[in-house]
């Protein structure tokens, strides 16, 4: 399934949402089917999104998942039921070969940007590689991840802007990288609204955030022409096991939607 081919021929911007992580199949196969009836009224391609693992977190006690090959079933399953395809996040090469059997697209972790033989194997599956911005990195400088991905025999490729570090406890989104990327990657360029409202680092070690200000980066990252959009939701943040904090409610995504086409359609 090559949705990049896809979204390239659509005029309207690409949509990855789903949880943080697989909770469970009753809890994702939820969301999908809510998320599917969304964008197909309104004509935006979506991929389903739901981490197999989480392996980036704060806390040794952190939920983790629910045990990888559960989890990518679970993946496999919300593609098959509702024709879709799905997107996971991978921290190593076994990952890679691991999560392609079940997968569309591989997402690359933000502070992992950088890994050569992680890049490498994520683009010997053939897969869509996803690689998210280093909050630590300039726009310019994914052109080198964006090639490392290319050189090793796969075009299928796009960026994930999610925000740069600024001071300790909070990230920034700077625009202007949604463009540079556009131009100097020639590839896709998706905005990460929840992610970029993280406030790492809380003296508690669990990670922050600002969900009432998802509108406005999602707002923002259409009106200046950003290729797609990536959400985290979940039906009660409150209680979800990762990152609810900064994920956006359920409930809420319809609405949100709705605008975000109109301002697309506004500025084509």
């Amino acid at each position: 399934m090559n949705f990049i081919a896809e979204i390239e021929k659509s005029k309207m911007f690409f949509l990855l949402a789903g949880p943080c992580v697989i909770e469970g199949e009753e809890m994702a196969l939820r969301i999908a089917e809510k998320v599917v009836e969304t964008t197909a009224r309104l004509g935006i391609p979506y991929v389903f999104k739901g981490s197999f693992k989480k392996a980036n977190r704060s806390r040794l006690d952190s939920f983790t998942g629910i045990g990888d090959e559960k989890a990518l079933k679970i993946l496999a399953k919300v593609r098959q039921e509702f024709n879709i395809p799905v997107v996971t996040d991978i921290h190593s090469p076994e990952d890679a070969r691991l999560a392609a059997d079940y997968t569309d697209v591989l997402q690359i972790p933000a502070f992992l940007s950088r890994q050569t033989d992680l890049l490498v194997a994520a683009a010997l599956t053939g897969k869509i590689v996803n690689i998210k911005k280093g909050q630590f990195l300039a726009p310019e400088a994914m052109k080198f991840a964006v090639d490392k991905v290319r050189e090793s025999g796969n075009n299928n490729v796009m960026l994930t802007e999610r925000g740069t570090t600024f001071g300790y406890y909070d990230l920034v989104v700077d625009y202007r990288g949604i463009s540079t990327m556009q131009k100097t990657c020639e590839c896709p360029v998706v905005v990460d609204v929840t992610h970029s409202l993280q406030q790492p680092n809380q003296s508690s070690g669990v990670t922050g955030g600002r969900p009432d200000l998802i509108e406005t980066v999602a707002k923002a990252g259409i009106a200046v022409g950003a290729d797609g959009l990536f959400i985290e939701t979940h039906e009660n943040p409150c209680v979800a096991k990762s990152d609810g904090a900064n994920m956006l409610r359920l409930e809420l995504l319809d609405d949100l939607l709705t605008k975000l086409v109109r301002i697309r359609e506004a500025i084509l």
